[in-house]
């Protein structure tokens, strides 16, 4: 099984690790926009490091306003950075069509 595949079937079922992850993915975004922004030499490349870093940094307040919610519920693990996991879910189709 794959880096990715195993880390995916780590994260099922638990929201809390999902959130770590985007935490983790935004900080890596930030430091690609500073780093290509240092880098680069037109100004075109220099607004799209500056999307990337606006945009990093509103997904980081969303994620963070999450964590605090999920500490609130009581469902964040403080020193670990994690929760209860939740139930998995199935999710039903309709094989009737729209109305079926």
């Amino acid at each position: 099984m794959g880096k990715l595949s195993e880390k995916l079937q780590e994260m099922t079922g638990n929201p809390n690790l999902h959130i770590k992850e985007v935490l983790e993915l935004v900080r890596q975004l930030i430091i690609v926009a500073d780093q290509g922004e240092l880098d680069c030499e037109d100004d075109g490349c220099r607004v799209l490091y500056g999307i990337i870093r606006d945009c990093a940094y509103k997904i980081k307040a969303q994620a963070e306003h999450e964590r605090e919610i999920h500490k609130q519920k009581g469902t964040w693990d403080v020193e670990r950075g994690t929760g209860t996991p939740l139930p998995k879910r199935t999710i039903k189709h309709n094989k009737g069509g729209k109305n079926g």
